[in-house]
């Protein structure tokens, strides 16, 4: 549990109700169910239309982070690296072919395949830079619709806020009724403006901070891999991954 995301968006929801407050405001003015429908409905909206439906539910499944992150043990790869790496020293490359059932990482398996199948270290290394472009391309492609979500909610709380003054301007003969529009006006702004910055974009933020630490461990393993079809020494293989996970 990421437990600084909880209180980062605790403060940061605290910050606002707490400035409210302190001008005398109620909470419950913030309530405007008409406000967040067109806030939220038309940031939805308007991500789906930019987005394919594939990058826009693996947005909406990569948001878990945020709150429960990946779990990413460089030392633990490099414990395994180092033990393939004594392995392969003591049987030879097929001693190695235990280990591929072992893993539940298609990416592990498949970069041990090709040690164990006698892949040069070059043509390794190709192999799985391709697989880690096309990876960091779809995580990141995740980040861009909360990132697009972020750029659209203010606007579309401006679009509420527009809506609202247009109710209040239809009923300037009505003053019971003026007091729901205007409402709904500014709240929408708040809606927008504090979902995308507090919420959407620090999202977004998350999802890439993790991205880049899955990548420099697939990178730690294709080196470590690589160095394995070399044939250098164990220690020499774990103390040049030390300097990824540093």
């Amino acid at each position: 549990m990421d437990k600084a995301s909880i209180v980062g968006l605790l403060l940061g929801l605290l910050a606002v109700v707490g400035g409210l407050l302190l001008e005398g405001g109620h909470p419950g003015s913030l309530l405007q169910p008409t406000a967040f429908v067109i806030v939220v409905g038309g940031t939805v909206g308007a991500v789906l239309l930019q987005n394919s439906p594939a990058h826009f539910a693996e947005a909406m499944r990569l948001a878990r982070w945020v709150f429960a992150p990946p779990r990413l043990e460089p030392g633990e790869l490099i414990a395994r690296i180092t033990g393939w790496s004594q392995a392969a020293r003591r049987g030879g490359l097929l001693a190695l072919e235990a280990f591929i059932e072992q893993s539940g990482d298609p990416f592990e398996r498949k970069a041990l395949q090709l040690l164990v199948d006698g892949a040069e270290p070059q043509v390794l290394r190709e192999a799985m830079e391709v697989e880690i472009d096309a990876f960091e391309a779809r995580r990141r492609a995740a980040a861009r619709v909360w990132e697009a979500a972020g750029g659209y909610a203010p606007t579309i709380g401006i679009l509420g806020a527009v809506m609202g003054l247009i109710h209040v301007m239809e009923n300037l003969t009505d003053p019971a009724r003026l007091g729901a529009g205007i409402a709904v006006a500014f709240v929408a702004t708040v809606y927008g403006v504090g979902l995308a910055n507090l919420v959407f974009l620090p999202i977004a933020g998350k999802i890439r901070m993790h991205v880049a630490r899955e990548v420099v461990l697939r990178e730690m393993l294709v080196e470590g891999v690589a160095s394995i079809a070399s044939g250098e020494n164990p220690r020499a293989i774990a103390l040049r991954l030390e300097g990824y996970a540093g």
